[in-house]
């Protein structure tokens, strides 16, 4: 494809992701870039997302190398989501339970989709939710796997589930979990846990061995309260799979068809002018999280010690700074050679 990159418009855990049009069509997509040389997990992530298709992901456009002032970089097409993310629209302030159900039933159509394929995201949140007109689509496949692979791989500290943070395993129930402290976050405007009073270091620990779960916000309905306790339980066996939460009654009152977040959507541009996506990347540019890397320890305690310790160092705000852990242990065999 024949391509024109535009404007920076964010950065992922370690690419930048820029507006392109194309040179033919004068199509708009979103590309996800990095030097080739340390393009590992995006190639990992356009491996698996070029396998998928379904309205509740964000589609593959392609991928391809490119010479840019004098660096190969790797270069992942994607459909462009204008309206961001769901953690920029929880910026705004909490959503009202109707939203909040409508946009619930979507990634939890994604959630189906991704598990009935055999591959957990392993990082679902705000951050990771892009919203259209058509409602919202989960996005950023870098820490996805499937689940023949390795059993611990990463995720954002906050949104992860026990046994995760224990380094026990990652199956499907770890993505409801995460999905569960996503509806937190945008019940109450904040992440999860945000109430209980501990350093970043002894959160972890919370997570991982309190027997505890985040608390679940009072104001919410009755059925909103069961969906999120169906989603919180701490033993993965007992949390309720995707399939089965589509048929809560939380859901059945949202219709992912109605326009019920209509105040909320803006149209797609139909010109590169409608949404200045040529201007500079200082007017653009919006930052994202800050990510890290980790290696997998030999024992829970271990590991939760060390992901502890490294998360430390950053300041752990709700908004943009929850850290992504990697397994950086995976076979590099794995990845896609160009």
């Amino acid at each position: 494809m024949d391509w024109t990159r535009g404007a920076t418009i964010g950065h992922g855990s370690s690419a930048a992701v820029s507006i392109a049009m194309s040179r033919c069509s004068g199509e708009i997509f979103a590309v996800k870039s990095v030097e080739l040389s340390q393009s590992e997990f995006l190639q990992k992530e356009q491996k698996i997302l070029s396998t998928l298709s379904s309205p509740y992901i964000v589609c593959y456009k392609g991928y391809d190398v490119t010479r840019e002032n004098n660096k190969d970089m790797f270069n992942l097409m994607m459909e462009y989501m204008p309206d961001g993310t769901l953690t920029d629209e929880i910026q705004g302030g909490p959503l009202n339970e109707q939203l909040i159900g409508y946009y619930t039933k979507q990634i939890i159509h994604g959630l189906n989709y991704l598990h009935s394929k055999g591959i957990v995201h392993c990082d679902i949140k705000g951050h990771n939710i892009l919203l259209y007109k058509t409602g919202a689509k989960i996005a950023d496949f870098g820490c996805a796997r499937s689940v023949d692979q390795a059993k611990w791989n990463g995720g954002t500290p906050m949104f992860m589930a026990p046994e995760v943070a224990r380094g026990e395993e990652q199956w499907f129930a770890a993505d409801i979990w995460a999905l569960g402290c996503t509806i937190i976050e945008m019940a109450t405007g904040a992440s999860p846990w945000t109430t209980v009073n501990h350093s970043p270091a002894s959160l972890l620990c919370h997570i991982a061995f309190s027997g505890q779960i985040p608390e679940i916000p009072k104001f919410l309905s009755s059925q909103a309260r069961d969906f999120l306790s169906e989603c919180l339980r701490r033993d993965p066996k007992q949390r309720w799979s995707a399939k089965q939460l589509l048929n809560h009654p939380f859901l059945e009152q949202s219709d992912s068809n109605s326009k019920i977040n209509e105040d909320f959507i803006t149209s797609s541009p139909t010109s590169i002018l409608d949404q200045r996506i040529w201007n500079s990347v200082e007017e653009s540019e919006t930052v994202e999280d800050s990510r890290q890397t980790i290696s997998s320890m030999d024992s829970p305690l271990q590991r939760v010690t060390k992901l502890c310790m490294e998360s430390g160092k950053l300041e752990w705000r709700w908004d943009e700074s929850w850290s992504t852990v990697r397994n950086c242990s995976e076979d590099k065999e794995e990845m896609m050679s160009i």
